[in-house]
């Protein structure tokens, strides 16, 4: 029976699935992480978006906007990937593989938006793009360096000796979540919510909570 050795931090072992050293494992943690963004997958496969609306000052004038079409269509599957992959990230019991889920929600993020007819949307998912990509750099750094400092990439073989992964790499995965544009620092993509329809953009915030749980619980465990 695999058992993590800082078994405090995420609880003991729900259920476990090894793929040699690797293993995707639930504990009371990531299941509770896990469900929550099924939950919110399921919603954002199901719900209807919302209709906002946007006030002119000075005037009673009100601006509908609707999410329809094709549209609505890219949105809808951009958010359902999102809640994939941050299941499979919330899940893995591997650094690559989480360096590599996180780095699909970055993308699933700047798709959820692209769509927008809104120059202030689309130039803040412009940039936040560019970080985004940037931000790979010391994510698969941190796996690379952890890699060849302990031999193994398998989060149950690096409790087990922890704290074995090395500090600069604890760093490093640490900013590379960070510039995913994750939280708690995803209040500075304010310009990419001002795309209508939720709960298509809540995914976003929704995934940034999840995964700087998720990086906060690696970096203790290992």
């Amino acid at each position: 029976m695999f058992e993590l050795a800082s078994s405090s931090i995420g609880g003991q072992a729900l259920f476990v699935l090894p793929f040699g050293d690797i293993v995707a494992y639930f504990s009371p943690f990531t299941a509770a992480l896990f469900l929550f963004a099924l939950i919110f997958t399921l919603v954002c496969i199901y719900s209807r978006p919302e209709k906002s609306m946007d006030i002119v000052f000075g005037t009673d004038a009100l601006y509908a906007k609707e999410v329809t079409g094709k549209d609505l269509h890219f949105r809808r599957f951009m958010a359902i990937a999102c809640g994939i992959a941050t299941m499979g990230a919330v899940t893995s019991g591997d650094v690559f593989n989480f360096t590599l889920f996180v780095s699909m929600v970055g993308v699933c993020i700047i798709g959820i938006t692209a769509s927008v007819k809104n120059s202030q949307v689309q130039n803040t998912a412009f940039n936040y793009g560019i970080v985004a990509m940037l931000a790979t750099i010391p994510l698969f750094g941190a796996a690379a360096i952890t890699l060849a400092a302990t031999g193994t990439l398998s989060i149950w073989e690096l409790s087990a000796m922890a704290p074995a992964m090395p500090w600069i790499a604890r760093a490093l995965i640490l900013v590379g979540v960070m510039g995913e544009g994750m939280a708690p620092f995803y209040v500075a993509k304010a310009e990419l919510t001002r795309a209508p329809g939720a709960p298509y953009v809540l995914m976003i915030h929704v995934s940034s909570l999840l995964m700087f749980l998720r990086v906060v619980e690696i970096i203790l465990t290992v």
